[in-house]
This record gives C-alpha cells, structure tokens and sequence, in this order.
C-alpha cells in the first residue's frame, strides 16, 4: 500500500517521505521520485521518529504486520505503532493524519466475532479498533480514518463507494449518489485505496470523518465530494 501511495502522490507533485523498515526497500521507492526514511515503529521511540517528521504536512499510516504474521504483531504494529506515529505527529507538530484502518472493526469494537473468522484476523481488526479509539480521543490531530474492504492487487480502475460513519456508524455528510452505498460489494483495489488516500490528504474537509471504502463505480473524487461534509 505504501508503496502505490508514494507512487500516487509524487505524480500529484507531493514532496514524499517513506518510511521503510529495510534497507532492501530504498532503491525501489527512491525510483518513484520519493525521500525514503529508514524508521522502525516497532524498535523507534516517538522522539526519533518526530525528527523524520519534522516539516511534513500531514502522515499516513499504512503500515501493517503482513501476511503470516502472528496476533502479538498485529498488536505490534497496527495498534501500538500507529499510536507511536501519532505521538511522533504530535511531537514534530504535523497537525495532519491518516489512519488505514479496515472494515469490520466494529465488530471487534463491540466484541461480537462473527462467524468464520480466525484468531489472527480477530487479533488484527481489535488491533484496528483499538487504534482508531486512540487517534480519535487525540486533539492536536486532524485526523481522518480510512476502512477499506478486502484488498486485491487487481489493476486500480479509479472507481470506488465511499460510506462516511459516524458515532455509533450512524451516516454523517452529505447524500449520496445512486449507486455509491457501500454493501454492495465488500473488495477494493489497492491501487484504488491509494488514490482514494491521496485525494482524502488533499481535502481538508475530510478532517473528523470515518470512511468506509470498497470498489464502487464512483470517480475517487466524486465519491469523496459526495460525503464531505
């Protein structure tokens, strides 16, 4: 995902700083035009980290445990280090950020598991509860939360349904268009998460909203004019 939104944002013409665990990672992301930052969320503090933010404008939390890893990284990484990259935020003063968070926390959130899923999933979705709790108590942070459905590496096609969701996901924004309800289908490209993070970045109106996203047949910035608020 990091990957498809550092490609997305320096053809918008952004400045972009990546962070990345491995040094293996650098040469791809520096041939997309990006800054690259070797940062560990897992082993940094919030201080060393806050000097890599220190003149952003804003920060994305795309980070995530990947496949295979067990329910203690889930924890590791999608909660405790999005609240390490919020601290940091906080610290270097970045005012500005943006949390990929997934359908179906709330769920987690209400402890009800639904039938099927497994341990390590359960573990990843509390994982992702937990850390959209600690951004939203959070006041010195323009904050927007992005919960994509199942994600694919199907071909973007720019196309998307955005929900807003409100406290207690009762909707919030404006009404959307025909066929922009979100629950007819429940993937979403990765390459279309991407454009969907670097258009919600560019709109300060988008600041406060919870976001439901799967792939729609809305252009990314029709979808998100349609539920600003």
């Amino acid at each position: 995902m990091g990957r498809r939104l550092a490609r997305t944002l320096v053809e918008r013409g952004d400045d972009v700083v990546a962070f990345v665990r491995s040094a293996a990672q650098i040469t791809d992301l520096t041939e997309l035009g990006a800054h690259v930052a070797l940062v560990d969320l897992e082993k940094d503090d919030a201080v060393a980290v806050s000097f890599e933010l220190e003149g952003a404008d804003a920060v994305v939390f795309a980070a995530g445990a990947g496949p295979g890893s067990g329910a203690p990284r889930k924890d590791a990484v999608d909660r405790a280090g999005a609240a390490l990259l919020a601290d940091a935020a906080e610290r270097a003063a970045v005012g500005r950020y943006v949390l990929v968070s997934s359908r179906g926390v709330e769920a987690a959130r209400a402890d009800e598991r639904p039938d099927g899923v497994d341990d390590v999933f359960w573990a990843y979705l509390r994982a992702k509860a937990a850390a959209e709790d600690d951004l939203r108590a959070r006041t010195d942070l323009q904050w927007t939360i992005v919960r994509p459905g199942r994600l694919t590496d199907d071909p973007g096609v720019g196309l998307v349904a955005l929900a807003p969701v409100g406290d207690g996901d009762k909707p919030r924004g404006k009404r959307r268009k025909p066929g922009a309800a979100v629950g007819e289908r429940s993937d979403v490209t990765r390459d279309d998460v991407a454009l969907v993070l670097a258009a919600v970045l560019h709109e300060p109106r988008s600041a406060g909203l919870v976001l439901d996203l799967v792939g729609g047949d809305r252009p990314v910035e029709d979808a998100l004019a349609d539920v600003l608020p």
